[in-house]
């Protein structure tokens, strides 16, 4: 039979019940749990500024005790509130929503950079049949007039 005793923080001594150690230290099955640094929202700050000035001299130790807040919070918080820092936390986090007007421009910028495209195209291919056709005319001149004698067929 061993009994746990403990050795400090974090670690256990097994100890058996003769007295003798039965097998050094071993860390705590129950860990602690992090600690973690709270953080609080723009409304929720301002909320409690709000109630916070508005409460009694006897009262605004009453708001921070129930919040579980510090004056230090409530002197960072107005810092932060005179600077306009609360109003610009209060907006959303992320990309802002897109403008219908935006996608709008979007498309038209898109079917104008095809249409541009095609634009070239055509322009290209009217160019080479002026080409074309000025070669085919300069060809027509070189040529002898009337008809000209076809190869010889054999009849028969």
């Amino acid at each position: 039979m061993t009994v746990v005793g403990t050795a400090g923080r974090g670690l256990v001594d097994d100890v058996g019940v003769d007295g003798r150690e039965g097998g050094g230290r071993r860390p705590d099955p129950e860990v602690e749990p992090k600690a973690r640094r709270r953080s609080f929202s723009a409304a929720y700050k301002l909320r409690v500024l709000t109630e916070y000035e508005a409460a009694p001299d006897g009262q605004k130790g009453a708001v921070l005790r129930r919040e579980h807040l510090y004056s230090a919070h409530i002197v960072e918080w107005r810092k932060a509130r005179e600077a306009g820092a609360l109003a610009g936390l209060s907006k959303p986090k992320g990309r802002p929503p897109v403008d219908d007007r935006d996608k709008e421009l979007e498309k038209l910028r898109a079917q104008n950079a095809k249409l541009e495209k095609e634009l070239a195209k055509a322009q290209f291919v009217i160019d080479v049949q002026g080409k074309l056709a000025a070669l085919l005319e300069k060809l027509s001149e070189g040529a002898p007039e009337g008809n000209p004698t076809p190869p010889n067929t054999p009849n028969g």
